[in-house]
């Protein structure tokens, strides 16, 4: 069993920060257990794109409001409190955070970590041992 909190992984190399958000990463693929789960939050007046084009995502959102843009299809959608989506179909798409926004996120596969956007918006696929 694991227990972990949020000020566990605060400050390590678990918790990762870009120019648009801060992604707390309380598990990882060395936990072996087939997902990672991030604590992120994407700072208020932000955009990020992104493109997972080797993960599967699911966000839930637990604090603050945003819009999220397909631009596969061009759909908006309201993101707040209570809202999730699932990225099950690589898509490509934006965030912008009105407030902070907190949300979680699971990826398949796990990622180890190491991860941030390349040009793309996307994460590399990675290897637990760095390959």
């Amino acid at each position: 069993m694991i227990v972990r909190s949020l000020d566990d992984v605060t400050g390590t190399d678990r918790d990762v920060r870009t120019p648009t958000w801060r992604s707390r990463r309380l598990v990882l693929a060395e936990e072996k257990a087939g997902f990672s789960l991030h604590d992120t939050v994407l700072y208020a007046g932000t955009e990020t794109t992104m493109w997972y084009a080797h993960h599967v995502e699911a966000v839930y959102c637990v604090e603050g409001t945003g819009e999220l843009v397909d631009h596969d299809n061009g759909d908006k959608h309201l993101i707040a409190p209570g809202t999730m989506y699932l990225l099950d179909g690589h898509e490509h798409h934006t965030l912008r955070a009105r407030t902070d926004l907190r949300m979680v996120c699971v990826f398949n596969p796990p990622c180890t970590g190491r991860e941030v956007h390349d040009e793309n918006g996307a994460y590399p696929l990675l290897s637990e041992t760095g390959a």
